[in-house]
């Protein structure tokens, strides 16, 4: 009888907690941070202001808000992240970038030659496009208002406003006068070494390049401190992947900022770049900043924002 009593007792329990999850849980309205949203599919195709073919600015404002003032608040302007981006929209989004630039050194030019712009200023770069990308981007047709160029090894597309081609007084972007190591523990690490190092190229400042320096070999970087050390340089920034213990070898080198770029290269338990950013958070070097995983473009700009203020 009592364990009878006891097995009733326990499935009125059971239903009471099922109740609770169901009352509490699952009809609850997830909070506003995790709750899922789906974007409506439209009902009809969007009409435009000018009726019939839409003009290249509506047909870009239907995808893209460009911010074209980024440039005067933060050193470096927007970039685009080509991933996940059509052709269609990569072109149209960089010949705009290109239009905005022109207007600005013609603006420039005509205040005078101490009235140039920052080289950082005129960059127009695209991220993370692969060859088939960039051909495709290719084959719509060439910009209007710039000439694109591709780097296969960072994955970015460059371009050159039509302005630019023009290198009379007022015209030439000032550049910056201290310069950035770019360092990589190994070959692997080349694509995000690549995507600082043209980054910064493309935006006026100086680069030296020291790869294939890691860990597993010192000899390799001690014999690359001169370049380290030299008096022009005002950053460094260190790609590495597996341990990610070439950053912390190098802040305790240098007097200048490191900025530590962790690579998603490695054997199984790297975790795709987990293990190498955890290392480099956990640096016992002062001075080390950590991006994250794969962005040369960030740690780039970061570089960028300590020259210019060192140069102020």
């Amino acid at each position: 009888m009592s364990s009878i009593v006891v097995q009733r007792s326990a499935r009125r329990r059971l239903r009471a907690g099922a109740s609770f999850l169901e009352t509490y849980l699952l009809r609850r309205p997830l909070p506003r941070a995790t709750r899922r949203t789906t974007p409506p599919l439209p009902s009809q195709p969007r009409s435009f202001a000018s009726g019939g073919d839409p003009t290249p600015d509506e047909v870009l404002s239907s995808f893209a808000n460009l911010d074209h003032r980024r440039a005067s608040r933060c050193l470096f302007p927007e970039a685009v992240f080509g991933q996940g981006k059509t052709p269609a929209q990569i072109h149209s989004i960089l010949d705009s970038m290109a239009d905005n630039v022109n207007g600005m050194v013609e603006s420039a030019s005509s205040e005078g030659k101490d009235a140039s712009p920052a080289a950082a200023s005129t960059a127009i770069i695209a991220t993370r496009i692969d060859r088939d990308a960039f051909d495709a981007v290719a084959n719509i047709g060439p910009l209007q208002h710039g000439v694109f160029q591709y780097h296969d090894t960072a994955r970015i597309i460059s371009v050159r406003a039509n302005a630019l081609n023009d290198g009379s007084d007022g015209k030439t972007p000032r550049t910056f006068r201290q310069s950035v190591v770019v360092a990589c523990a190994g070959t692997t690490d080349l694509p995000v070494a690549e995507e600082a190092a043209v980054t910064l190229e493309l935006s006026g400042a100086p680069v030296t390049r020291v790869y294939d320096c890691g860990v597993a070999g010192l000899h390799r970087i001690l014999s690359a401190l001169p370049k380290l050390r030299h008096p022009d340089v005002g950053c460094v920034i260190v790609c590495a992947g597996m341990d990610g213990a070439l950053p912390s070898v190098v802040g305790g080198l240098v007097d200048v900022p490191v900025v530590a770029v962790p690579t998603s290269v490695g054997y199984g338990m790297s975790l795709g770049g987990m293990s190498a950013l955890l290392t480099m958070l956990n640096s016992c070097s002062p001075g080390v900043g950590v991006v994250n995983v794969d962005n040369g473009f960030g740690g780039a700009v970061w570089a960028m924002k300590c020259l210019n203020s060192r140069e102020r």
